[in-house]
């Protein structure tokens, strides 16, 4: 496979997403944006498999390299972390010209960024995303945030990193619950966005699940390409952006008051995913096929369809508190039809109970 590359095009801040099979192409991707020194963040899990390549490829640049491990989990995902990360950038004496890097899944990128955006009022961050969920999302787009136990990144900022730097192969050590993890967020580019890119899903689900690497080069290809597009339009969330957000209004809301410890973000989604649907079905924006489709797809990538045992005033009262709403009322992403959604935020409230009971 040759390396793949994806431009995201901003007024200011543009970077590449660099997609390759392999650690060749990650020093030219990097190089002008390391500095003298750098803190590499990462957890427990990826420390063992991915560490020992990235610093021998830092260290052979002249870099000065400090390791940061934080706990696997998004418990980690907190001020009390970031404020143990700006402790260990100061005992390293990272200045303006130094770099972070995030090396791991979501809970490192978005974590990792949001001490990059803040220390010395920011400094240059790069990603290099290991799970399938940060390398189709979460790495690209420049949203760093950590968590409130009241409500999942709402303390955070935007921006963007300096590059993106994906390795497929680091799929390959992925527990299955993480690969399917990824595959929620990998499924909504199709029902958000790209029609064809669902009927390559409908026809490709198996293929992925069994982590096939031309068929995963060209479905993270596929999920960069439409984020770029979309974050290109619309950097701040002002509107369009917004979209990206199917299925995320129920998922952090189960999230928030499961205590982020039952569900993985990927299997909140999942949910969210089916009960927006299920909202937009009641409404008469879709029919019961696209329902279908979707769960048909969610079962074949391993992620629960139906919610149980959740307290529904609960799930409400978190999802009143979800950082996209306005005036008051909750804001849902729904589909409107088969890759397309549209943002509501005057869902009747008896509906949303209906749904849910």
């Amino acid at each position: 496979m040759e390396l793949i590359t994806i431009n995201l095009d901003l007024p200011q801040d543009s970077y590449a997403i660099h997609i390759s099979h392999d650690w060749q192409g990650l020093e030219s991707a990097i190089r002008t944006y390391l500095g003298n020194k750098v803190m590499l963040v990462t957890d427990e899990n990826v420390k063992e498999l991915f560490v020992h390549n990235v610093t021998s490829i830092i260290s052979s640049m002249g870099c000065e390299t400090t390791l940061a491990i934080i706990q696997a989990g998004e418990n980690s995902k907190s001020l009390g972390t970031a404020e143990s990360l700006y402790t260990q950038a100061l005992n390293a004496k990272l200045d303006r010209s130094s770099s972070i890097i995030a090396l791991g899944g979501g809970v490192v990128g978005d974590l990792a960024g949001f001490v990059a955006s803040t220390y010395m009022r920011g400094i240059n961050f790069i990603q290099i995303p290991t799970t399938l969920l940060a390398q189709v999302d979460s790495s690209v787009g420049g949203k760093v945030a950590v968590n409130h136990p009241l409500a999942k990144n709402i303390i955070g900022s935007f921006y963007q990193p300096k590059s993106v730097y994906i390795n497929i192969n680091t799929l390959s050590t992925l527990p299955d619950r993480q690969f399917s993890t990824g595959m929620a967020e990998l499924i909504k580019y199709g029902f958000i966005w790209d029609k064809e890119f669902l009927v390559w899903l409908e026809n490709n689900i198996e293929r992925l699940m069994k982590k096939e690497k031309d068929a995963l080069a060209y479905a993270i290809q596929r999920c960069c390409t439409i984020k770029a597009e979309i974050v290109g339009q619309d950097e701040k969330e002002k509107g369009l952006r917004a979209i990206l957000n199917f299925g995320h209004t129920v998922g952090h809301g189960l999230e928030s008051i499961t205590g982020y410890s039952q569900f993985t973000h990927g299997e909140a989604v999942a949910l969210g995913m089916i009960y927006e649907s299920l909202i937009a079905l009641h409404m008469g924006l879709v029919d019961q096929s696209l329902v279908n489709l979707l769960i048909d797809l969610l079962k074949a990538a391993k992620l629960p369809t139906k919610i149980a045992g959740i307290d529904v005033e609960s799930l409400i009262q978190a999802m009143s508190l979800d950082k996209k709403n306005k005036s008051g009322s909750i804001v849902f992403i729904l589909p409107t039809d088969y890759g397309k959604v549209d943002i509501f935020n005057d869902v009747d409230q008896k509906l949303i109970y209906k749904v849910f009971k």
